[in-house]
Order: C-alpha cells, then structure tokens, then sequence
C-alpha cells in the first residue's frame, strides 16, 4: 500500500520533477513534522524524498525519529492526505517559511542600511562579507594570521584558507569547515565566531595558539551560499551543470567524496538534494578542500565540519553502522566536548557515529578525512537547533551558539594539544 501511495504521488507530481524555485513559492509554505512508528513509514518516507517534490529538511533514518518536511502552500494538502493515507500524524513546526524568510532578509538590510559592517554576529552575512573580513584578520594580525587562496568556485569565487597560530607551521593542525550546504547559515556564523574569539583573545589562548594551529575555511560552497541570500534562502547543492534535461543544478557536495561515494544514502537523480554528482569529487569546491587536507594531512589531528541543525555531535562512519576501531576514543572526546558545550546553555546534544545517530550516507566529507586522509578525530556537528526553526535560526541565536559551541571545539583543541604537541 505504501508503495503504491509513492507511486501516486509521483505521477501527480509527475516522475522525476525538479523541485520549483523555492524562493517564489515560500509564503504559505509548511514544515511538518511526522514520527514514523514502523519500518513501513520510514520506508515510504525514503520513497517519498527520492520523488524529489517536498524538502526534505531531515531525513528518514529509523522508527521513532522526527522527519521535517517543507511543502509549498500548493502542495499542503496533497502531502497531508498521503501521510495520513499512511497512518503517518504529522504537526506543523513552522506555519508560514516565507514569513520567517522576510524577517532574515528585512534583519540584514536594516543591519546594512547605514553603511558597511563589521562582523559582530548579530546578523548573518554573505561571501563577499567573510572573505573580507579573512582578509582583515591577516592585515590586523598578521603574526596570528595568514589568508592563503586556495582555487576558485564553478562560479569562479575565490575560496580562502585562514591559517591562525603562533610560531611556525610544524604543530598539529585542527581542520575546520563550515558552510558545505548552502542553507546552513547558522554554520559559517558559528566557525566565524570561533576564530574571532581564538584571534581577539589570542593572550588568553597563548598556550593553545602556541602549540596547536587552525586551519579555517568557514564556506566551503561558495556559489550555493551566494545564492541562498539573492535567489533561493532554502538552495542546499553547489551550482554546476547537470546534465538534467529539467535545467536541474548542482550536487550535494557532502554526498560527494570518494571514500565510498553513493553507496548508501545518495541518489543518482541531478534533481535530487542528496544527488551524488556524476562522480566522485566531481564538484570543484570539495576538491579544492580535499587539495588542502591532503596537503597537511601528516599534521591534521581533527577535522571538524558544522552543519544545521539537529543537535548532534558525530563521527565516522556515515557509510555503515559499523563503528572505526577506534571509535572509543572518538566517543570520548565527543562526550568532554558536548559536556563543556552544554554547560554553557544549557543545550543538549546526541552524540554517536553518524549512522547511528542521523542515517547513513556515503561520500561525506568526515568519512573521507577519516578514512582516507587518516585524520584520527574526525567529526561532523550539526548545530542548533531541533526543528523549531529549522535552518532558519533567528539572528539573536547566533551569539549563543558560538559560545557554546567554541567551549566544545576547546575541548578538542587543548585535548590535540595535550596529545600530539611536542
């Protein structure tokens, strides 16, 4: 029966549609919240996403675990009779996104409206904005601070590695990214967050800085990141051709990486939000942070990359259930650093390997650090918050988040220093 539900909603909607322009169709539209009870419904759910029609916010992973899905106003009640028709109860977590949107938008151009800025974290910024204001941190600082560029974007903006620490290279590096789906904003604010604080504490953090070096890139997809603030706020691939008869664009770049690429969890379909790409590293941004990675690869000791939003704190592996033979140690960390981080607010996060905790999903960026890089610690952490605004997390949330989250990256980053610094 379920099944046969898929299928109709697909030929309703008809096969292998690209999703409409999300940015003209988002008053009205609705995240619903259904818990599937049986294997069954989180089977359907699976069918569903890979029809390509609604956002999937989250995904289907296991019995018990919330899925958030955004339809358009248009399609609110076809996607409410299928859930029913298949015993799914659903609650609305947000009533109106394209409200929500306007409020971000209208925040940063009241923000802007007298002049240019510097960054303070009580608003979200573009690009253009954080590239320069890397720029800035190495002309201010520059015995704290280099800014290196490191290749350019299918649309050809410049991609920046931000290098922060004292006295010389030969240190172990910790690896952060942020900003690798478009929609994440909360990501890239809170990797800026953390690296003003270590540069404008850097006194504070003598010992730290002196023995441990940051290797930063705070967006590692520029071009979807761009045009989440001028076309599509909700936009999560890169931008590049496919070869999509439907003009559909772009792969998921965190579904992209060769350590089993699209094994499990990806699709083959351009038009898909979890499509794979035609191969593996097909898309030119994840190479030019794999170039990186491998280049410092001896002295890596962690590599963190923030996402949105569900609250976890993971490790490999994304690909299977079973864990590393080290994931012990991985746990552990895990566990000092998420209690640090909720001794700050108060925000509780689950911690485990990403299959376990999330669904599995090969070609991630954390599996690949780890399992071809031989990046020890490697970890993926999806941010605030667990729904009630999804990846629209208001502004006032910004500061919050960085705070928390940078006592749990100090963890890790006196942790690397008590064990690999010389």
């Amino acid at each position: 029966m379920m099944k046969t539900v898929v299928v109709l909603v697909a030929c309703v909607l008809g096969m292998a549609v690209a999703r409409p322009d999300l940015h003209t169709h988002l008053y009205g539209a609705q995240v619903l919240r259904v818990v599937p009870e049986e294997a069954a419904q989180v089977y359907y759910l699976k069918g569903l996403q890979l029809q390509n029609y609604f956002d999937f916010w989250t995904e289907p992973r296991a019995i018990g675990s919330p899925v958030d899905i955004m339809t358009t106003a248009f399609q609110i009640p076809l996607l409410k009779h299928t859930l029913t028709h298949v015993g799914l109860e659903f609650r609305t977590m947000i009533s109106n996104v394209g409200e929500l949107v306007a409020q971000q938008k209208a925040a940063r151009e009241g923000a802007r409206a007298s002049g240019p800025l510097s960054l303070d974290w009580t608003s979200y910024y573009d690009y253009e904005e954080i590239m320069a204001w890397l720029d800035t941190l190495a002309t201010e600082y520059p015995e704290l601070c280099t800014v290196e560029e490191v290749g350019n974007s299918y649309e050809d903006r410049v991609m920046k590695l931000l290098k922060l620490g004292k006295g010389g290279a030969d240190k172990p590096i910790i690896f952060i990214d942020g900003g690798i789906h478009a929609r994440e904003w909360i990501a890239p604010a809170t990797v800026t967050y953390i690296v003003n604080e270590l540069v404008t504490h850097s006194d504070t953090y003598d010992d730290l800085l002196s023995n441990v070096n940051f290797y930063v890139m705070p967006v590692i997809n520029p071009d979807g990141y761009a045009y989440t603030f001028t076309d599509d706020r909700l936009w999560r691939k890169t931008r590049s051709p496919t070869n999509s008869v439907l003009g559909c664009r772009g792969a998921d770049p965190n579904r992209n990486w060769s350590f089993h690429w699209n094994e499990v969890g990806a699709s083959d379909s351009p038009c898909s939000d979890i499509y794979a790409g035609p191969e593996p590293f097909s898309e030119v941004e994840m190479r030019n942070v794999r170039d990186q990675i491998n280049k410092y690869a001896d002295n890596i000791k962690s590599y963190l990359t923030f996402h949105s939003y569900s609250q976890l704190w993971m490790y490999p592996w994304g690909y299977t259930s079973d864990l590393p033979e080290d994931w012990q140690d991985l746990d552990d960390l895990a566990v000092a650093a998420v209690e640090a981080l909720t001794a700050v607010h108060g925000t509780t996060y689950e911690i485990g390997s990403s299959t376990n905790t999330i669904y599995a999903a090969a070609g991630g960026s954390d599996d690949w650090a780890k399992g071809e890089a031989g990046v020890k610690y490697s970890y993926t952490i999806e941010l605030r918050d667990t729904g009630r605004y999804g990846f629209l997390l208001p502004e006032d949330q910004i500061i919050p988040t960085g705070e928390e989250t940078f006592e749990g990256v100090k963890v890790v980053a006196n942790f690397i220093r008590d064990t690999y610094s010389p």
